[in-house]
């Protein structure tokens, strides 16, 4: 009997790890089957989205299109090298180098095919010109000393140029050809030990390459150039006329609420996240395309080169500057909002000074794309009324903004005012007196209910002074985040001060046009809002 259920146990547990086998099997071809189906799914979906990221790589640019058939143009030029006959049988197998040169210098801009096409010439005429001296003291005393010497040679040269590539400056602007120059030198050296012939292979080698630099220099000057001086020149533009934007309609936003959700959601698509994030992601660009226009053949007005580097340092002016625009815009944002009861009495001096703001910005931007100086003292003037009158509107209204301060200096008269009785402080002094004494005099049972008293009368008067602490706590808290908004205003304003003379610095080096003395006249793009009746009129919305 007992064996027989022992058997049927078995059985039993032997059902179960089958049918567990079974579900874990199951299992493992369900997730198989969701992941092929995931996988086919994803090939499926594969064609469309490289269609979509090409297109929307050419729309951003379309130079990107002509700099890709100007570079196919090329090759097609220099492989005829290889395929044509009779310039094959002049110029050989080394006829491949001409082609590897094209595939290596072209680049987008002329300053960064100059800036290679110049570094890989040099470097190469450099070294070899280094590798025949070498190889001449090297052939008059015997083959072992020959290979000790071009061991040594390698080394010296080898060690030499990679610690000179540390160097900040040539690592800035010479680093490629310094880098072509140990290859080149490395290739000469070694192969003049086992070929008689090193000058054939020198001489076609430097050919090739000069024909390949050559091949790329005139598809990147001459057909549909981009210059890097003019794209810097471009970039630091539109960026001043990005902050712009993006003061304005933060400024707008803070005060009226469709304005406000306008610029809620994706923050790809926010105008104001899209204004200073160009400017914050701009250092490394402008280094690199002002080290790349420094090479570039161009000039300003009477024969002066344009002082690049001074673009780089508008640029930091900016992105310092544009720091208090993201501030501004963490305001924005915020969960604790001032009441719409307080904003909008100072709300026509505040959009007035982020005007003023934008229109200096627009101002710096239309001084720099036509080439003219401007006129400090004039927008410094027109910063300085905007600044005064929120100063003034400020003043008007200083319970509102300063409401704890005048709470604790009212509550006091008030409430002796009202009661002409001891301060409250004064009678939990005396009650607190009286407890004491009547424990030294009297018994246990006394000086307990005496205790109780004396806790009772402190929760009396502490509670309305805590109470009424709340509510002052309550009340700035309201006013700080508009403190902290009219704080970031004038930080901007003081900030912008570096903007202009950077601005300013780069008109005088590169011999702008000076002022007339004309008006200053720049149109500031106003959003549309749908403004509420009940509103004040203000400097936005006009």
């Amino acid at each position: 009997m007992i064996t027989t259920r022992f058997c049927e146990k078995l059985k039993l547990i032997q059902a179960l790890k089958v049918s567990m086998a079974e579900t874990n099997t199951s299992i493992k071809s369900s997730r198989q089957l969701r992941y092929i189906y995931s996988y086919a799914h994803k090939l499926n979906r594969f064609p469309g989205l490289a269609r979509k990221a090409i297109w929307k790589v050419g729309k951003e640019d379309p130079r990107r299109v002509v700099h890709s058939m100007k570079v196919g143009t090329a090759l097609v030029l220099v492989s005829l090298l290889y395929l044509l006959e009779p310039l094959f049988n002049g110029i050989g197998k080394n006829a491949m180098w001409a082609v590897m040169t094209v595939v290596v210098v072209m680049e987008f801009t002329v300053g960064a095919t100059l800036c290679k096409g110049l570094n890989r010439g040099l470097g190469t005429l450099l070294a070899g010109s280094l590798a025949f001296l070498i190889k001449y003291f090297a052939d008059a005393p015997g083959r072992i000393f020959q290979a000790v010497y071009i061991g040594v040679s390698v080394f010296m040269i080898g060690a030499l140029t990679t610690y000179v590539r540390f160097i900040p400056s040539i690592k800035k602007n010479y680093d490629y050809g310094v880098l072509i120059f140990l290859l080149t030198f490395n290739l000469i050296t070694v192969s003049s030990y086992r070929v008689n012939d090193v000058w054939d292979f020198a001489k076609d080698r430097i050919s090739t390459i000069a024909i390949g630099c050559g091949l790329c220099l005139l598809m990147s000057i001459l057909v549909f150039p981009n210059w890097s001086g003019e794209e810097l020149h471009n970039n630091t533009i539109s960026r001043l006329e990005g902050l712009a934007n993006s003061i304005q309609v933060c400024i707008t936003g803070y005060f009226y609420d469709s304005a406000k959700q306008a610029t809620e959601g994706d923050s790809s698509e926010n105008p104001i996240y899209e204004g200073y994030k160009a400017v914050l992601d701009s250092k490394v660009k402008d280094e690199t395309l002002a080290s790349q226009a420094s090479w570039e053949p161009r000039f300003s007005r009477y024969c002066h080169r344009t002082p690049w580097h001074q673009y780089t340092r508008v640029g930091a002016a900016l992105r310092q500057f544009s720091y208090t625009v993201v501030a501004l815009h963490g305001c924005l944002q915020s969960e604790i909002q001032t009441p719409k009861s307080i904003s909008t009495l100072y709300k026509d001096s505040c959009i007035r000074l982020g005007e003023e703001v934008s229109k200096v910005l627009r101002e710096l931007a239309n001084s720099i794309r036509n080439k003219r100086q401007f006129s400090p003292q004039t927008l410094s003037r027109n910063l300085k009324d905007a600044l005064q009158d929120l100063h003034s509107a400020l003043k008007s209204q200083p319970q509102l903004v300063l409401g704890s301060r005048n709470g604790r200096t009212q509550t006091p008269k008030t409430a002796v005012q009202a009661v002409p009785h001891p301060h409250p402080d004064q009678k939990l002094e005396e009650d607190t007196k009286f407890s004491f004494s009547s424990v030294r005099n009297g018994s246990r049972g006394s000086g307990c209910q005496s205790v109780e008293h004396s806790r009772e009368l402190t929760r009396k008067v502490l509670r309305p002074q805590m109470s009424m602490s709340a509510i002052i706590s309550l009340e700035f808290s309201e006013a700080l985040p508009f403190a902290a908004f009219t704080s970031l205003l004038v930080e901007m304003v003081a900030k912008l001060d570096y903007v202009m003379d950077e601005v300013d610095e780069l008109g005088i080096i590169a011999h702008f046009e000076e002022f007339q003395g004309d008006e200053i006249v720049v149109t500031c793009e106003k959003p549309n809002i749908n403004k509420p009746q009940n509103d004040l009129p203000s400097y936005g919305a006009e």
